[in-house]
């Protein structure tokens, strides 16, 4: 959950920033705490995606190996939220890539 708070957070300094380089009035300003620390909020983002997916790859060989106290199920829900966590963090990639590619080409 914690996840998708933080890419929520990313796309609105995205969308804050796209919108001061527009020339859009003041009161597009992201709320407090938003864009104070975007590098943090980022790399925790990130970290959160990597540690569901080693969360995930744990499960899966533990089941592989015939681990007593690991239900399929619960193999399976950890795969799907890695690979849902990963799509998401992959997006969110991409509108980054895109807002900078769009700033960039914006004449001063």
């Amino acid at each position: 959950m914690s996840t998708i708070n933080g890419i929520d957070q990313v796309l609105a300094e995205m969308r804050r920033l796209s919108a001061a380089a527009q020339g859009a009035p003041a009161e597009t300003a992201a709320p407090k705490g938003v864009g104070e620390d975007f590098s943090t909020l980022l790399k925790q983002s990130i970290d959160k995606v990597n540690e569901t997916q080693q969360t995930a790859t744990s499960l899966s060989n533990a089941f592989s190996a015939g681990a007593p106290d690991v239900e399929l199920g619960e193999v399976m829900v950890a795969l799907q939220k890695a690979s849902i966590s990963f799509q998401a963090m992959t997006q969110v990639r991409n509108k980054l890539v895109s807002a900078y590619q769009e700033i960039m080409s914006m004449q001063v």
